[in-house]
């Protein structure tokens, strides 16, 4: 049986996995979606009440009834670098491989129709609210006057994108901001503005979930840092990611997130404020790892590689299921 993984060509984090399933003697198939029609080939046949279906990457040919997982870590769009791109190949490119992936009885990391709807960040925060995650107090709106009032309540703010756009995808990526005092608020009516409450915090966490094993490191935040900065992934700082332990209300509440929202993996943030609070500010469902594990050593590759490599059926995660496995 057969992993599959489905990101760009220059993905280290997704390498650090693939060396960990060669050294367990797993098959492993890595292709971009952006591949197809290119290095990349498809076909699926569907006759007497019976499907057959193969992909085809850089000549290696593998079944889909073959595989024993779907890792969907940083795929391109399907078909974006075919000789004639269009709209209409896109679609129908992927409409072709995820339609008869998800025939499939392969587990998914994460599932497509999971991770569609948790990118969405105000889905995410009524979620952990509802998981038990402290939230700051958040307004996303496009009315300036609610945005005033806001601002009246909660004087100390932080203005962040509602995509949550990682800093490697510019140039959509924006870092979240300290509002300034006597702050206008018009151009809200311009497109939808997160507001959120800052929190005086004296660490970052980031903890990475993988099926039900958890692994948090902390960076503390540095005694002379700039109070303005307050987004950690566009902030230079010595401070070294270190493990750290997850409380056990925050690890409850963190595996009911996870099935709630179907999820296999998620790299949660949060912000420790001085109390040793962790408010959850968001779950990237395709989060990155390699930062933390280089500082930390936690075996993060390994635990997703365990994951993948996994054959049991019963731990598969799909909607409507959840994920209940111990690695």
């Amino acid at each position: 049986m057969t992993v599959l993984i489905l990101t760009c060509e220059e993905d280290v984090t997704a390498d650090m996995v693939v060396v960990h399933l060669h050294e367990s003697g797993v098959p492993v198939v890595r292709l971009d979606p952006a591949d197809l029609t290119g290095s990349v080939a498809l076909s699926g046949e569907y006759v007497h009440g019976s499907f057959r279906g193969h992909l085809s990457s850089g000549g290696r040919m593998v079944s889909i009834g073959g595989l024993r997982s779907v890792w969907v870590r940083r795929p391109g769009s399907p078909a974006g670098r075919a000789a004639e791109p269009s709209a209409w190949l896109t679609e129908e490119s992927g409409q072709a491989l995820y339609g008869m992936l998800r025939g499939s009885e392969a587990r998914w990391m994460n599932h497509p129709d999971a991770a569609r709807r948790a990118r969405h960040k105000p889905w995410q925060l009524r979620l952990a609210q509802q998981c038990g995650l402290p939230v700051p107090a958040t307004l996303i709106t496009t009315f300036p006057r609610a945005a005033r009032e806001f601002a009246e309540r909660y004087p100390d703010l932080v203005v962040k994108p509602v995509s949550g756009a990682h800093p490697q995808d510019p140039p959509r990526a924006v870092p979240a901001s300290r509002v300034p005092p006597e702050t206008d608020f018009a151009a809200v009516a311009f497109g939808p503005t997160l507001l959120q409450r800052r929190v005086p915090k004296r660490a970052d966490i980031r903890l990475t979930a993988v099926g039900e094993r958890l692994l948090a490191a902390r960076k503390a935040t540095a005694v002379n840092a700039d109070p303005g900065d307050v987004d950690v992934r566009f902030t230079a700082s010595a401070e070294p990611w270190r493990p750290a332990e997850v409380p056990p209300r925050v690890a409850e509440a963190v595996r009911e997130y996870l099935r709630s929202s179907q999820l296999a993996y998620g790299a949660f943030d949060f912000a420790e404020d001085g109390d040793g609070t962790w408010w959850f500010l968001e779950c990237n469902q395709s989060g990155q790892f390699g930062f933390v594990e280089v500082d930390t050593g936690q075996p993060i590759a390994r635990a997703v590689a365990d994951w993948l490599a996994r054959p049991d059926p019963a731990d598969r995660v799909q909607p409507g299921g959840a994920d209940t496995a111990v690695i």
